[in-house]
C-alpha cells in the first residue's frame, strides 16, 4: 500500500524522525570529540600561562604561542608550582590551570569559597607569579593571564575574549596592546590597585610605568572599562596573597 505522503500526520512523523536522528548523530560526534576538545582546552590554558610570562615563539609584531607539541613539556619545565587559594587555605595542584573561573564565581555567588589558582614560575632565575583572570567586555566574556614579580610589577599579559568588535574592542589580544602593561606596577601608595585602561592619558608611548595607566584602544571605550575593572576585580581577589609576596 502506498504512503499518502500529503497527509499532515506524514509530515509530522517524518519530522519526529529526523529530529531523533539528527539529535543522536550530533550526540554521537560531541561524545567521540569530548578527548579531543579537552585536551585542546589543557594546551590552550597552558600556552597562555606561558605566553604570559614571556615564554613564546614571537617574532616582531605577532603573537606566537609555544607549539603544541611542546608545550605539555614546556609548561612542565617553566612552571614549577601551580597553587589553588581556598579561603585561608593554599594547597598544591598540579592541575590548577584546569580551574574554570566561571564556575568558581558561581560558587561565591552561592557562598561558597572560591579556588583561586596560581601559577608560580621561574626562568632566567627570575620567578613569576601568573593569575588568571575572568571579566565582562562589551559584548561577552574577556579574560586573561597577568605574570607578576616579587615586586608586584607586570611583567607580562595575554588577554583574549569571546565576542569583542573585531579592529575595535578584539585588539586587546594583540601585540601592540598588551606589550604596553609590561613593566607596569599595580601598586599605588604601597596598596594594590590594578592598572587602568585610559583614554588619553597623555603617556601613548607608555614610558611612565608608575601610573597605573596604560593607553586605551581607539573605539573600544566599554571594552577597555571591562579590562580595567577585570584587572582591579582580580588583584582583589588575590591581595592577601599578593602582599604576602612583598615580605618574603
Amino acid at each position: 500500500m502506498a504512503i499518502n505522503t500529503d497527509k499532515n500526520s506524514y509530515t509530522f512523523i517524518f519530522a519526529i524522525i529526523m529530529v531523533v536522528v539528527v539529535g543522536a548523530l550530533l550526540a554521537f560526534v560531541s561524545s567521540s570529540l569530548s578527548g579531543t576538545i579537552s585536551e585542546n582546552i589543557r594546551l590552550e590554558k597552558q600556552q597562555n600561562i606561558l605566553y604570559a610570562m614571556g615564554v613564546n615563539n614571537n617574532d616582531e609584531g605577532s603573537v606566537e604561542f609555544i607549539s603544541t607539541s611542546e608545550v605539555a613539556q614546556v609548561f612542565n619545565q617553566y612552571i614549577k608550582k601551580q597553587l589553588v587559594i581556598e579561603g585561608d587555605q593554599i594547597t598544591e595542584d598540579k592541575e590548577a590551570f584546569l580551574i574554570d573561573l566561571k564556575k568558581e564565581a558561581e560558587r561565591a555567588k552561592n557562598g561558597e569559597a572560591r579556588r583561586l589558582p596560581v601559577f608560580i614560575g621561574e626562568k632566567e632565575g627570575k620567578t613569576f607569579y601568573v593569575l588568571p583572570m575572568l571579566g565582562k567586555g562589551l559584548w561577552d566574556a574577556i579574560w586573561g593571564y597577568v605574570a607578576l614579580d616579587d615586586k608586584l610589577v607586570i611583567q607580562g599579559v595575554f588577554f583574549d575574549h569571546k565576542g569583542e568588535t573585531p579592529g575595535l574592542g578584539a585588539n586587546i589580544k594583540q601585540r601592540f596592546f598588551m606589550d604596553d602593561f609590561t613593566g607596569e606596577s599595580i601598586l599605588k601608595n604601597n596598596d594594590i590597585v590594578g592598572v587602568k585602561v585610559i583614554k588619553g592619558n597623555n603617556d601613548p608611548l607608555n614610558n611612565d610605568k608608575l601610573d597605573n595607566e596604560v593607553d586605551a584602544l581607539a573605539g573600544a571605550t566599554i571594552t577597555g572599562n571591562g579590562l580595567s575593572a577585570m584587572l582591579s576585580d582580580s588583584f582583589k581577589l588575590y591581595e592577601n596573597y599578593l602582599n604576602s609576596i612583598l615580605v618574603q
